[in-house]
């Protein structure tokens, strides 16, 4: 099972969705009622969001090239951000559209602009670090040429 395409895309929605979880569950147990402390929590998700999206594309940018981890990436970001918006509410007690259409689309807003953010930032660090996949593949292509090759003896 942990072979399929689908798996780690899964894997990743249900991460991201379990840090709305448990931002959630910190704020209504920790800080039900301030409205300072539930915005403040709630950027602290969208970044933890966004580092974590970073993370998985630093990993991944070293591996193998972009056009094979981003749709994956995409997909598990995309579904993360359903879960969030649709199911997170439950848990806090309200609806989805309990506080508003606005609030709504704030919070779909919030975390595209997180996951693109940090999905940017990881492949980035990784390319200027060199370590990402096209970078490693240039660099042992340039040693493979700089080596001379074997030269035949004449006799």
């Amino acid at each position: 099972m942990r072979h399929q395409r689908w798996f780690p895309i899964a894997a990743l929605a249900l991460a991201l969705f379990g840090i709305n979880v448990v931002a959630r569950l910190v704020i209504r147990l920790g800080f039900d009622g301030d409205e300072t402390a539930e915005n403040r929590a709630s950027i602290v998700m969208f970044a933890v969001i966004g580092l974590t999206l970073a993370g998985v594309a630093f990993v991944r940018a070293q591996r193998v090239p972009p056009m094979s981890w981003l749709p994956d990436l995409t997909a598990a970001a995309l579904a993360g951000l359903l879960l969030t918006v649709l199911v997170g509410p439950f848990i806090s007690g309200d609806s989805p559209f309990a506080a508003g259409a606005g609030s709504f689309f704030a919070q779909i807003w919030l975390y595209g602009g997180f996951a693109i953010v940090g999905t940017l930032l990881g492949y980035w660090v990784a390319t200027a670090l060199g370590r990402d996949y096209r970078s490693r593949s240039l660099s042992a292509f340039a040693q493979n040429r700089a080596t001379k090759p074997r030269r035949p003896v004449r006799r």
